[in-house]
């Protein structure tokens, strides 16, 4: 489903946060859901889950939770929480927290204002590369180091570019 976003005079398309994941895994116990929350830095005000302050605006949607399965090969699943707002996200709109379940807990992998979109390359131990997406043409591409994700490239429809 897409929506319309007008920001600044410029209605733009944007494309839900959902498309840009791989497809979703199992749904995660409400236990380990809340985990998740949290280690993306959330936090639960009222029935929503809430890490920016957008004050109420039109563009404003409450994390959401989307299970990936496990993108590592270690056998712990992750998920990807996204907020949608461009009060907060500015014109990408969207930000995101990729998590992961490690044996003793959810850790904060990388998060970004934009949209995850994971491709087939690899980074130290299996982890996939992620785009970030938003507006624009050349985006930015970043691996997991071992202790990190750092931006190796930029590109635009698979191929290199210069920001």
């Amino acid at each position: 489903m897409k929506r319309m976003i007008a920001a600044f005079g410029v209605t733009l398309m944007a494309v839900p946060a959902a498309a840009q994941v791989p497809a979703s895994a199992e749904p995660l116990p409400k236990k380990e859901q809340v985990a998740a929350f949290r280690a993306a830095g959330f936090a639960l005000r009222g029935t929503e889950w809430r890490k920016c302050d957008d004050p109420g605006t039109a563009s404003y949607s409450p994390g959401q939770l989307r299970p990936v399965g496990d993108l590592n090969g270690d056998g712990l699943p992750e998920a990807v929480v996204t907020e949608e707002s461009t009060f907060c996200y500015g014109m990408a709109g969207s930000g995101f927290s990729f998590v992961s379940r490690q044996k003793d807990g959810w850790k904060l992998m990388t998060e970004s204002i934009g949209m995850a979109n994971f491709l087939s390359t690899k980074g130290v131990g299996g982890w996939p590369d992620i785009e970030i997406g938003g507006p624009g043409f050349c985006f930015p591409v970043i691996r997991w180091n071992g202790r990190e994700y750092k931006v190796v490239r930029h590109q635009y429809q698979g191929r290199a570019c210069r920001r």
